[in-house]
């Protein structure tokens, strides 16, 4: 009874409230206000969503021309088999090897993409996984016109492409953006060629910045809501503004079929960045540190008694690199770079790609809670990895994992900043789109079990990895800093076009 009573007394409540609305709306100045502020607000909306339509279309008109369809066809060839060996195996191709010179063509693989004119002399952006490999490579333009295109530059580590036509008129072009200048919660429109459906536009807003998907070390994607599917690679982001933002690069995993309505795209600026490196054919120059390092975790804030967790944890010098010559040390912690708060171990290896080798390059950093600030000539990135790798020795390359390892040496021990005696092989090469990187292994990292067995050399390493079967996942117990973690590596499964 008593809550029957106290929800009657609920509904005088509210018909008195309701009432004293109303008799505030129907007040003279009050009605006029409320009115006024009415009919000021619904034209507005009104206007709002026309000019929304109006500068969606606007924006496809002006900008589809230049977005291109990609076809690409990639020749696998039959290994070659060395004479006198044919039939030892019973291979019922061998017949085929004395028409075919021991090579047997294979039905060739056709995939598709997406890309984008960005000048009137044919240069068109791409991404890298669309035209890797391939023997060849066709253009179609919105026109129904078709190209054949060549491979200008490629750049794996950020997934872009730069492919050129020959064509005898000017051809229509995009107009970049700066991604650096985007917000959360922008309309973008993505343009390209879903599942081979030619010119297809979605719309959607910009649903975060700065990702890291685990595709490589300078990860730093636009996600996105507007749907991409497999076919979108390359095509495209555009900004309400009409200028493009964004490269259309990934799709979260099991999101084949856009249900799950998010979508990757690499900054245009980082695309830019690169561009002059791609068009000269010598490969993408990047400036080199020479450190490794590692994010701060709560464990190491507490460890190294940081106010925060902010920054990269230098947990490795290349002896002889542009950082040792400076003074950096294992232990420092690297706050800005350049006047750039490094919010995140993640920034710092994008931050120092950004820069030309040769360029000095400002560091601030906590060394034992003191500020300290050291100036830095960058080196070359490819020059740098080349002669560190030159220093090791007992060195074994695993391109099925994506992972390279060697025996601790002196030299390892000083390059990644290990503890003297480590035991164990030393990771000093990994793929970023490799299985070990997916896996969560690092450069710097020590293995010192496969499925519990010791691997002690590389010589244990790769006998204990030879004994499981290729569908298996292998169980690598691993080493970094002063803790142990059991890291589980699955079998690598072969990428599907996008």
């Amino acid at each position: 009874m008593d809550h029957f009573r106290n929800w009657n007394a609920r509904k005088v409540f509210a018909a008195v409230v309701v009432a004293g609305i109303i008799g505030y709306l129907a007040g003279g100045n009050h009605s006029a206000e409320i009115a006024s502020a009415a009919s000021a607000a619904k034209p507005s909306t009104a206007v709002a969503n026309a000019n929304s339509k109006n500068i969606f279309v606007d924006i496809v008109k002006r900008e589809k021309p230049a977005v291109v369809n990609i076809y690409t066809t990639q020749t696998p060839k039959r290994p070659r088999i060395p004479h006198g060996q044919q039939g030892q195996g019973g291979d019922p191709f061998d017949l085929f090897n004395e028409f075919y010179g021991n090579e047997m063509p294979q039905v060739p693989r056709h995939s598709l993409g997406s890309g984008f004119i960005i000048d009137k002399e044919g240069y068109i952006f791409t991404n890298n996984h669309v035209v890797e490999r391939a023997d060849e490579v066709k253009v179609k333009l919105n026109n129904g016109k078709e190209y054949d295109a060549q491979i200008v530059g490629t750049d794996p580590e950020t997934d872009i492409a730069l492919i050129k036509i020959q064509a005898d008129k000017d051809l229509p072009v995009v107009d970049l953006g700066d991604s650096d200048q985007i917000d959360v919660g922008e309309w973008v429109l993505a343009i390209g060629n879903p599942f081979g459906l030619s010119q297809t536009v979605t719309v959607g807003v910009v649903s975060a910045l700065g990702r890291d998907i685990g595709a490589g070390r300078y990860d730093n994607y636009i996600q996105t809501d507007a749907s991409i599917n497999p076919g979108n690679s390359g095509g495209p982001l555009i900004d309400i503004n009409g200028k493009v933002i964004g490269i259309n690069g990934a799709i979260l995993p099991g999101n084949q079929g856009g249900n799950i309505g998010i979508g990757f795209a690499i900054p245009i600026n980082m695309a830019k960045q690169i561009l002059n490196d791609l068009k000269g054919k010598k490969g993408v120059s990047r400036g080199w540190l020479g450190v490794v390092i590692q994010a701060i975790t709560p464990e190491l804030q507490k460890a190294f008694k940081l106010k925060s967790s902010d920054g990269a944890l230098v947990g490795g010098v290349a002896q002889g690199g542009p950082a040792d010559k400076a003074g950096i040390k294992r232990g420092d912690v690297i706050t800005k770079f350049s006047g750039k708060e490094v919010k995140d171990s993640r920034d710092l290896p994008r931050f120092v790609a950004e820069q030309k080798p040769g360029t000095t390059v400002e560091l601030e950093l906590d060394r034992n809670g003191k500020k300290m600030t050291f100036k830095v000539a960058l080196g070359d990135l490819r020059e740098g990895e080349k002669s560190y790798q030159a220093t090791t020795r007992g060195e074994e390359s695993y391109d099925d994992l994506g992972i390279v390892v060697s025996d601790i040496t002196p030299e390892i021990e000083k390059g990644l900043g290990l503890s003297k005696g480590s035991k164990g092989v030393a990771v000093t090469g990994i793929d970023p789109r490799g299985a070990a990187a997916q896996a969560g292994i690092q450069r710097g990292d020590i293995i010192e079990e496969v499925n519990r067995q010791p691997s002690l050399n590389v010589g244990q390493f790769n006998d204990a990895l030879s004994k499981v079967p290729a569908d298996e996942a292998v169980l690598f117990t691993v080493r970094r800093g002063n803790g142990s973690t059991f890291i589980v590596i699955q079998p690598m499964q072969d990428p599907q076009n996008k």
